[in-house]
């Protein structure tokens, strides 16, 4: 048998072989990223084969791979296990468990994963470096409509810190990235809001829809105005990172809706204090020079900017905005209940589609409580089914040769038509048309 009619029919081969992949691995996301290097390997090696009329060596090449695609994932997750995060023992957020018992939302935008990530390929890490660790593939940060949890956030960072240890007061340099509009909706309402005062009111009770790990209270003591930060919940090898980069995102939100460059009157940090070349990072990253060796994380505001009305004030459009902050903020709180783990479910299999009695079986709970509790939640199962595979879909469509027929399968569609016709139903569009135009995006 010529090897390169076998590397052909590898695609056929590994559309079955998935379950096992998938089997395998307890981190889904993991198991996706080595099928897709595969189909892209089988691709590669029947091109080859078709070109230069190789045979054997063709093969032993695509047997080497499907070896080396498979040993990294294997001594990650051993890695993991053993050392959590930047090789303390203490720290393991690939345990989604742990975080349970924190406030953040479950899961949320991947945005600030996305910003993350960018600042560490700009400062000469690879995307592989910064992803280590965290269940995020390549296709997962590409994709707008991915979420991200608070662990492969925090793992994420936990890279940078280990990559990038000689760079001092790093969370500074990557706060400085967020801007209004990342925000989204939350960022649109703050500009349209009426003052600063009256931003600063609706951005701390929907404070869930940003990106910061630390609590942040505002405090009025007679004529003066704090915003205090707490991120002591936070392990110590990524509070200060975490800390800074919060400050920093702060002060640029302030530039922007003011148009001030120094937006704060001060700035108190319970941070040692640095080397002198390190302090000039910090007037230009917050607009002042902080105290530090204080005993409170807090940002005195200037009251002089607190009443002034916004460039881009709009009473209307305030609303409208806030309105959807506030269903935005139901959604993520209802995902981070029995809907969370419905969907970490329905995604951890893709090819074998759980119904609601198998579901239930898994939780540990009668169909009926799973219907009521959902239901409670404002979301159906066939709603949560319907998302998964959306997400799925349109992650498998960037991979290069794989043929519709195999994602329909991956997706637990018995029919090739069944599946269009739902992607139809999501884009507005059959899934090739969907492909051709990403491709050429």
């Amino acid at each position: 048998m010529r090897w390169h009619v076998a590397a052909g029919a590898g695609v056929v081969v590994i559309a079955p072989c998935a379950a096992n992949v998938v089997g395998f691995f307890d981190d889904q996301k993991v198991a996706d990223a080595c099928l897709v290097q595969l189909y892209r390997h089988t691709n590669a090696a029947e091109a080859a084969a078709n070109n230069d009329g190789a045979e054997y060596g063709v093969g032993v090449i695509f047997l080497m791979h499907c070896f080396l695609l498979l040993l990294p994932p294997i001594l990650a997750l051993v890695w993991r296990c053993v050392y959590g995060i930047v090789g303390h023992k203490t720290v393991n957020f690939g345990q989604a468990p742990s975080m349970q018992t924190l406030s953040w939302p479950a899961h949320s935008r991947i945005t600030s994963v996305q910003l993350l990530a960018q600042f560490g390929t700009d400062n000469g890490l690879s995307l592989d470096q910064c992803l280590q660790g965290t269940g995020l593939s390549v296709l997962a940060l590409a994709n707008p409509q991915q979420e991200a949890n608070a662990s492969q956030e925090l793992q994420l960072i936990a890279n940078l810190l280990e990559g990038l240890s000689d760079q001092p007061a790093l969370g500074l340099a990557a706060g400085q990235r967020y801007r209004l509009s990342h925000y989204g909706i939350w960022g649109y309402a703050l500009l349209s809001s009426g003052s600063l005062r009256e931003a600063l009111d609706l951005g701390l009770r929907y404070l869930d829809l940003t990106f910061a790990f630390s609590r942040i209270e505002l405090h009025v003591e007679a004529d003066r105005a704090f915003l205090q930060l707490d991120a002591q919940v936070l392990p110590k090898a990524l509070h200060d990172f975490v800390l800074l980069r919060d400050c920093a995102a702060i002060a640029l939100i302030q530039r922007e809706l003011t148009g001030q460059e120094s937006p704060f009157a001060a700035v108190e940090l319970c941070l040692p204090i640095p080397e002198a070349q390190e302090r000039v990072l910090y007037c230009e990253a917050l607009g002042c020079e902080p105290r530090f060796a204080r005993p409170h994380n807090r940002i005195e505001l200037d009251q002089r900017l607190l009443d002034l009305p916004l460039a881009g004030a709009n009473a209307a459009t305030a609303q409208l905005c806030e309105a959807q902050c506030r269903q935005l903020l139901q959604s993520y709180r209802s995902r981070g209940g029995l809907a969370a783990q419905v969907r970490e479910l329905l995604l951890s299999r893709p090819g074998r589609v759980l119904d609601m009695p198998q579901l239930a079986a898994r939780l540990n709970i009668g169909e009926r409580t799973l219907r009521r509790r959902l239901a409670a939640e404002q979301v159906s199962f066939r709603q949560l089914l319907d998302e998964s595979r959306q997400a799925l879909a349109e992650e498998l469509l960037a991979v290069e040769g794989m043929p519709l027929e195999a994602i329909a399968q991956r997706l637990g569609y018995g029919e090739l038509s069944n599946f269009i016709h739902a992607f139809k139903r999501w884009k507005g569009m059959p899934p090739r048309r969907y492909r051709q135009q990403r491709s050429v995006g």
